[in-house]
């Protein structure tokens, strides 16, 4: 079943140089709105072992505010800084939001597990078309469940038993 096809004329046409250079895209404050989106205010709330950060994320300069401290004051660690900010570098929006947020309980890595989780959903929430995909990706949107395992009775801690002996 092969058909023919009558093959048409090629017509060589005239080719005009200029010396115009051609159109270059410019980045600007407005482009980068346009591509990124407004920055819009949201909240998220993220937990980690006993830590709870309820989070609040509006268009900034990037300042951090946590228990009325600075994210340097309140995580001198920088493993603990850079564990939190890993949301805004995933998605290139550093100093584009100021966070503001509310931790209680559990320990500095609890924390900052926590404050890391409620940064990401505070991002999705804010664009969800656009920040959800890499953030998924990276892991930040999925609660780590993981908890110190419980004494039980008879034992001396949570799997640790009494020594034996035989006699």
């Amino acid at each position: 079943m092969a058909e023919t096809t009558a093959e048409s004329p090629v017509v060589e046409s005239e080719v005009v140089e200029t010396t115009e250079t051609p159109d270059v895209e410019e980045y600007t404050t407005e482009s980068l709105a346009s591509r990124f989106g407004d920055p819009q205010p949201a909240a998220g709330l993220g937990r980690r072992k006993n830590a709870i950060a309820r989070v609040r994320i509006v268009p900034g300069s990037g300042k951090w505010k946590i228990n009325g401290r600075t994210l340097e004051g309140y995580f001198p660690n920088k493993v603990h800084q850079q564990e939190v900010n890993e949301p805004f570098k995933v998605l290139e929006l550093d100093d584009r939001y100021d966070v503001v947020a509310r931790i209680s309980g559990g320990g500095v890595s609890g924390q900052a597990g926590a404050l890391r989780l409620g940064v990401a959903r505070a991002l999705n929430e804010a664009d969800g078309d656009n920040n959800r995909a890499p953030l998924k990706k990276a892991g930040f949107l999925s609660r780590d469940d993981r908890a110190v395992e419980r004494k039980k009775a008879g034992l001396k801690k949570a799997r640790k038993a009494p020594q034996y002996s035989k006699r």
